[in-house]
């Protein structure tokens, strides 16, 4: 923890602030959104497709316009887009527990989503470029805000739940009404290397198809879509392995998985990523960690199915190899980003990145899901296990074939005009 508080205080204060920002960003937004769906179902008694619809406007809002945050935060600088997905998800939350027909309930989706789509780009690309040389330690330590957010949302959450979700709402907004007041007071303006358009409508579309262009970073992008796939298992796979092997018990265990899942980043981030730092390369680092996020749907494959002594198990040693995995790649897949950027249009090219990813999550659940029900029908679970295991192998090698033909090496991406 010693090494952790150094490591924070040895980055400006610009950085700092951003990573208190994103702790505090982590820490509101799970503190709510885990026990929406139980409120718009049970409080508000709503239909089922009715809190899918709302929860997925949500999604699709943020994932699909990512690319939307980073093309403004290129052409407005990193702040503005900051400070305004902030106060659009004050807004966005604060609604949510004071409205209860279905267009505003929406519309407060939409604006939590959009929320993210405008800050994510632009504090990656801020973090970046204020970090510089030190990019690889600056996202190892971000991650570890990012985790310890995660960690205390739901249970700042579940305290406050006691007493009511309209107050777990208000506090939720209120943290990021403060956040919002904070960087427009304290944190300085900042904007990245853009080409300079001639027309507004011109710039953007030469943004984007310098973007697309760029096609060692797209190469990047979709060899890395496994990766996501495989970390987002702690939502689906693991929850349905825990309950088919507990049963009502399953919920407990699932809970339990997420509270190692984020202790395991808090506390081994730093170690793991000054420990990859002294023995690998950028693109090394990153082939093992997937490798290893791959290599963590090997315990459940193995575990008999109906010990669910065994299962719980082998579950745990999932979680924890996939967050060691994870650890692992972050801070060289966020350093790589930039590097495959050129450090020109840095928060379109982290638009673009998460939205080829939320795509990638998106159908990857979708086969997921398929694959789990049929193997569950054929009694052979190992199968979905094993087809996991070698996502993360295929994302592994992908990686390392990119990395042996040159394709992960810096490199200056020239304007595309219209």
């Amino acid at each position: 923890m010693r090494n952790f508080w150094q490591q924070s205080r040895s980055f400006s204060p610009a950085v700092r602030l951003l990573m208190a920002n994103q702790f505090a960003i982590n820490l509101a937004f799970y503190m709510l959104m885990p026990y929406l769906a139980a409120h718009l179902a049970g409080g508000l008694g709503l239909a089922a497709w009715v809190v899918g619809l709302v929860l997925g406007v949500r999604n699709f809002s943020q994932q699909g316009m990512f690319l939307i945050g980073g093309t403004l935060a290129d052409r407005l600088g990193y702040k503005t887009p900051i400070m305004a997905g902030c106060l659009l998800r004050t807004v966005g939350f604060g609604l949510l527990g004071w409205v209860d027909n279905l267009p505003a309930l929406i519309a407060a989706s939409a604006a939590t989503g959009f929320a993210g789509a405008l800050f994510n780009p632009a504090v990656r690309a801020y973090l970046a470029a204020e970090a510089g040389e030190r990019r690889v330690d600056a996202f190892a330590t971000f991650n570890v805000y990012y985790q310890a957010g995660m960690l205390l949302g739901p249970l700042v959450g579940l305290a406050l739940l006691a007493a009511d979700f309209r107050l777990v709402c208000t506090v939720a907004a209120a943290v990021f009404a403060a956040l919002t007041l904070l960087q427009w007071r304290a944190l300085p303006a900042r904007r990245g290397i853009t080409a300079a358009p001639s027309t507004v409508q011109e710039g953007i579309l030469a943004q984007w198809r310098t973007v697309l262009a760029n096609r060692p970073f797209l190469f990047f992008a979709l060899a890395m879509i496994g990766s996501y796939v495989l970390a987002f298992q702690v939502y689906l796979a693991l929850p349905l392995a825990a309950s088919d092997a507990l049963g009502v018990h399953g919920t407990t265990v699932t809970s339990g998985l997420f509270v190692i899942s984020a202790a395991v980043a808090v506390m081994g981030q730093l170690r793991l990523t000054g420990w990859a730092k002294r023995r690998w390369s950028a693109h090394g680092a990153l082939v093992r960690g997937l490798a290893m996020m791959g290599l963590a749907f090997v315990p459940p494959a193995l575990a008999p199915s109906r010990a669910a002594t065994a299962v719980v198990a082998a579950l745990v040693a999932t979680v924890v190899l996939l967050a060691v995995g994870s650890a692992v790649v972050y801070p060289f897949e966020m350093d790589t980003v930039v590097t495959l950027s050129g450090d020109r249009l840095v928060a379109t090219h982290y638009g673009l990145y998460n939205t080829v990813s939320g795509l990638g999550i998106t159908l990857g659940n979708l086969a997921t899901g398929a694959l789990w029900d049929f193997t569950k029908r054929h009694d052979v679970l190992w199968l979905t296990w094993g087809v996991l295991a070698v996502t993360g192998v295929a994302c592994a090698a992908s990686i390392a074939a990119l990395a042996r033909t040159g394709r992960l090496t810096s490199r200056q991406p020239e304007p595309v005009a219209v």
